[in-house]
């Protein structure tokens, strides 16, 4: 084939998506000393600013998610079954609601809070600060793809996920950049997520 064969033929290579990092609750009330501490909670929050900081230009929009609960009826209770009750966490206006300290450099493009008057795990059931969804951000933002990290996987990271799979957004969880409240859980949510097309790869 002659070099002018070559460069006749035509680019097979693909543009990359835009796409969208997707920190979710990344907060005190998850991590060890919270209110809902989950083991390896720090650790992951500290992961996850190295992370963004080394990335950021790879991403489109940098976005954070918070629990944010002012009155989120039967979602608290004082005898909670930690499946579908929990005892009061991420109480708005609280320094445990704020991000964690690791991520004081973050400077997210876009903050999303969530479950001020109901249980909310998906960051797609919040809204920034000025009403947006989460998916009206994204969509407006020409976002095609998302990585989510956070905690805790079993519950929020994988709502999150799952939902935005839904919307069409081709979607990776990172492993390393999550930790579930269980081991046992954490099991569970990547079966569900694997099943339902979300990939699961190591941030590296």
């Amino acid at each position: 084939m002659t070099s002018d064969a070559v460069q006749s033929l035509p680019d097979q290579s693909s543009p990359e998506p835009r796409r969208a990092l997707l920190v979710v609750d990344v907060q005190p009330t998850f991590c060890e000393g919270g209110a809902l501490g989950v083991e390896g909670g720090d650790a992951v929050a500290h992961a996850v600013a190295d992370f963004a900081a080394a990335h950021r230009g790879d991403y489109a929009l940098v976005v954070t998610t918070q629990d944010w609960h002012v009155d989120p009826g039967e979602h608290f209770s004082d005898t909670p079954d930690y499946v579908d009750t929990w005892p009061p966490h991420g109480v708005a206006g609280t320094a445990e609601a704020e991000l964690h300290p690791a991520l004081a450099d973050l400077a997210p493009d876009v903050s999303v809070k969530k479950g001020e008057y109901q249980a909310a795990y998906s960051g797609f059931e919040g809204v920034d600060g000025q009403g947006r969804l989460l998916a009206d951000v994204l969509r407006e933002a020409q976002i095609e793809a998302v990585d989510v990290v956070g905690i805790a996987e079993s519950h929020c990271v994988k709502a999150t996920a799952l939902d935005a799979l839904q919307l069409g957004l081709a979607t990776r969880v990172f492993t390393d950049l999550t930790v579930p409240v269980s081991p046992d859980q954490g099991a569970q949510a990547r079966v569900e997520m694997t099943a339902a097309g979300v990939e699961l790869l190591p941030s590296a």
